[in-house]
């Protein structure tokens, strides 16, 4: 199957596992900055669609269905800080306490940041 490339390159299972339990953890413990990183996306977003257009009419037209459309996107791509600082996190944790201490903390902080947004929703009711 993977003979088609000329060359091989390893992916370390152990570490993608371990940023994704920790940008998963990261992104539901910092819910302001992830509400603030969708928010700036969506504007970015919606001001570069802007440039795209000559006329207003025709951008008012399909305004709001692009509107959606870029909310979608932004809270889509508002993962990849999140992936990045999960890795370093990861990575941290790896150099300092061992291999497998990564995925094991990393499980623990998605079960604690889980609880804390649950109870953080509870208490805005």
């Amino acid at each position: 199957m993977f003979d088609i490339l000329p060359f091989r390159f390893e992916l370390d299972k152990i570490a993608i596992a371990g940023a994704c339990l920790w940008a998963l953890a990261l992104y539901l413990g910092f819910s302001q900055t992830r509400e603030w990183v969708i928010t700036q996306l969506n504007r970015w977003f919606n001001f570069a669609e802007r440039s795209l257009y000559t006329s207003q009419s025709e951008f008012e037209k399909t305004r709001k269905a692009r509107e959606a459309q870029n909310f979608f996107y932004a809270s889509l791509f508002s993962i990849f800080p999140f992936l990045i600082f999960g890795s370093l996190s990861n990575w941290i944790l790896d150099i300092s306490l061992g291999n497998s201490w990564g995925i094991s903390i990393g499980i623990l902080a998605c079960m604690g940041a889980g609880v804390y947004e649950l109870g953080r929703r509870q208490g805005e009711d």
